[in-house]
């Protein structure tokens, strides 16, 4: 329902609307980028830009409902023009009249908050469609708050900066069952936490793509400053100038001919480490699922073969099986008896395969699995309970455990994989199509959810995310406005000891930015699942970040961080950790606290014992004598409990500055 300051306004709109000529062209001829339409948000207390075309010397006149003021301007020699309009305190809804002497009118219009919410899938999933939150159709139901607005942002990508966008929904729509389905979930969990407790209008400017590079989201200058793009970046400015050679399908079509050559798997093209004669007895052993830069393999990218002997019952035979893997990451091609049974595309797909009932017999076969990774972590990764062969009647062969491998070629003994000329992983096209549209549009602040595309080189991402946070402050040229982002969830399997992560130098990356001012991260280490890269509880995701809001910018009294770590000091045998933690420190499940790993100069880390001693925790070790580091939560998906007295988590962290694993990636 619209609070009672907003009703109050719904007469003038209907006063104002009745006193306009309903007979004229309502498109008239002045044209608006698509950022304005019916049911928007402006930001509230500014000079809030309103712009677009007409014909040259066209003088432009716009009025308001909540303001007495006209303003004018004249359309330019190119047809540009563009006027500042005082913007008051929340409230509405409102219209506002746009005319060259044909009026353009926008209705329904709100003043209020306006947040960007951008990142990659995670901010991107849907409370519905591919998302399916925890509860959504309830969620979606009772998604009844029209003082929300949402704005849609298409997939678009860029070489040089636009100036409009293309959205969803012809538009600005209110947030109803109808159209929050298919938007942001966290995002609409971060505006129902806010509206719900201040009653301010909220519009969503939704621009997010999934599986995306923070580079993309940066503009070409800054990246210009970082070494590690700089080469990339002048590619992009140019590729519209060299459009010789050959297309971007035929170079990769070429580079994936020469994968399969140098795969020593393959022979001619064809799979020969498939059969189930093949004599693996040199081959190695891993233990899956896992990622297999967990698992003696560290940033290895190409191919590796999996193969595991399996005894089929008798009464198994001429029955179809169901072959279930779970996700792998990338691709892969699946073998039974040296039969292709299946192959998918895509690091976050469950494979489940079915093996004909023509081919199942009673005796001892191979299933062999053929993986692809390009970069980042690669691997059989899932849930152990998952990979079976399940039978009809629902009786499981496990097959997780012990897999013989073999790698077949690695990645770095060839050049480089094509990048696409319009793909969305490349340095600044999502920046210049899906932000630059939106520099002079004023918002509040930002969300942001993005992180994994990048845990591959989370070294850099130690330089790339402050300056993607600073870019973007710098181009909308508002100060230092809000900018909160999500710290990756767990995710992958847990680890038996303690040892290097990218994830967790990810989040670790993601820590360091909040030295920047005005910034927020909301702690998700609790809130992750092990076999699921997009987690469903995406409800606590937005209140956690909209609590950082509403302490910082609406003046709501509310705890909105976990335990924070100050400082360290070796005694002895043991090392005391300080922390900032309102509410003081706890458990989550009143259990003794875990995650927690110490190390000495050796650099080798150990399990360690942990105490809460008020603000303090103490770490000691009987395999560290004299310790030096203590790392927290310090893996991809860490069992950790540390938490204030309100529940909220600590973040990871650590206490040394030792070299990432990631350094060497760029």
């Amino acid at each position: 329902m619209f609070n009672l300051k907003i009703k109050k306004e719904l007469l003038s709109v209907i006063a104002f609307a009745v006193m306009l000529c309903i007979s004229c062209d309502v498109l008239g001829k002045v044209k608006l980028p698509s950022v304005f339409s019916d049911n928007m948000v402006f930001q509230q207390k500014t000079k809030a830009a309103v712009w677009g075309k007409a014909d040259p010397g066209k003088t432009i006149t716009i009025s308001t409902t909540w303001s007495r003021a006209r303003y004018t301007s004249k359309a330019n020699e190119f047809g540009n023009w563009k006027i500042m309009v005082a913007t008051p305190s929340y409230g509405g809804p409102y219209a506002m009249t746009i005319s060259d002497g044909e009026p353009f009118i926008l209705m329904n219009v709100l003043i209020g908050e306006v947040w960007v919410c951008s990142g990659q899938s995670n901010m991107e999933m849907p409370l519905a469609g591919w998302g399916k939150i925890n509860n959504y159709e309830k969620e979606v139901a009772d998604a009844k708050y029209p003082d929300i607005r949402l704005l849609q942002v298409e997939h678009v990508t860029s070489n040089s900066a636009l100036e409009d966008v293309k959205v969803t929904n012809n538009g600005w729509k209110p947030c109803i069952p109808q159209y929050v389905a298919e938007f942001s979930s966290v995002a609409y969990f971060f505006a129902r936490e806010i509206y719900n407790k201040t009653k301010v209008p909220i519009g969503l400017i939704h621009t997010s793509w999934g599986g995306t590079v923070a580079e993309a989201w940066t503009s070409a200058p800054t990246l210009k400053t970082i070494p590690d793009f700089v080469e990339a970046v002048n590619k992009i400015e140019n590729a519209d100038k060299d459009k010789t050679g050959s297309s971007f399908e035929e170079q990769l079509a070429s580079w994936q001919k020469l994968v399969i050559k140098k795969d020593a798997g393959m022979v001619q093209g064809k799979p020969a480490w498939n059969a189930n004669s093949l004599d693996a007895s040199s081959w190695k052993v891993m233990s899956l699922p896992t990622v297999w830069e967990q698992a003696g393999m560290p940033e290895f990218d190409g191919v590796v073969w999996f193969r595991k002997n399996i005894t089929i019952p008798q009464a198994w035979a001429g029955k179809a099986l169901k072959f279930n893997l779970g996700p792998i990451d990338d691709n892969d091609i699946a073998f039974f008896d040296g039969e292709i049974i299946g192959q998918t595309e895509g690091y976050n797909v469950p494979r489940n395969y079915t093996i004909p009932a023509t081919k199942v017999k009673a005796g001892t076969f191979a299933l062999v699995v053929r993986v692809f990774d390009s970069g980042g972590g690669g691997g059989i990764y899932g849930d152990k309970n998952t990979m079976a062969l399940v039978a009809p009647d629902g009786t499981r062969l496990s097959l997780n455990g012990d897999w013989q491998y073999k790698t077949g070629m690695n990645l770095k003994d060839i050049a480089p994989m094509p990048m696409s000329d319009n793909g969305p992983n490349r340095p600044t096209v999502l920046y210049n199509a899906m932000i630059h549209p939106y520099l002079q549009f004023p918002i509040k602040g930002a969300i942001w959810y993005q992180g994994e595309s990048n845990a591959g080189r989370a070294h850099q991402y130690r330089t790339l995310f402050p300056a993607m946070i600073t870019d973007w402050r710098k181009q909308w040229g508002v100060g230092d406005f809000p900018f909160y982002f999500v710290q990756l969830a767990n995710f992958m399997k847990a680890d038996a000891e303690p040892g290097a992560s990218a994830w967790a130098e990810l989040r670790d990356a993601q820590s360091g930015a909040l030295s920047l001012p005005n910034t927020g991260m909301a702690v998700a280490i609790d809130i992750g699942d092990a076999t699921d890269i997009h987690p469903k509880n995406k409800q606590d995701v937005g209140k956690r970040l909209a609590l950082i809001a509403l302490a910082k910018n609406y003046g709501v009294k509310t705890l909105y961080t976990g335990p924070v770590y100050q400082s360290a000091k070796t005694e002895g045998n043991v090392i005391k950790l300080n922390f900032y933690a309102t509410q003081g420190l706890k458990t989550s499940n009143g259990a003794e606290l875990k995650g927690f790993a110490i190390a000495g100069a050796d650099q080798k880390f150990h399990w360690a014992k942990a105490e809460i001693k008020g603000n303090q925790v103490v770490v000691s070790s009987t395999e560290v004598l004299n310790p030096v580091a203590v790392r927290y939560a310090w893996a991809n998906n860490p069992v950790c409990n540390l938490v204030n007295g309100a529940g909220l988590p600590a973040s990871p962290f650590r206490t040394d500055k030792w070299e990432d694993s990631t350094s060497p990636s760029k």
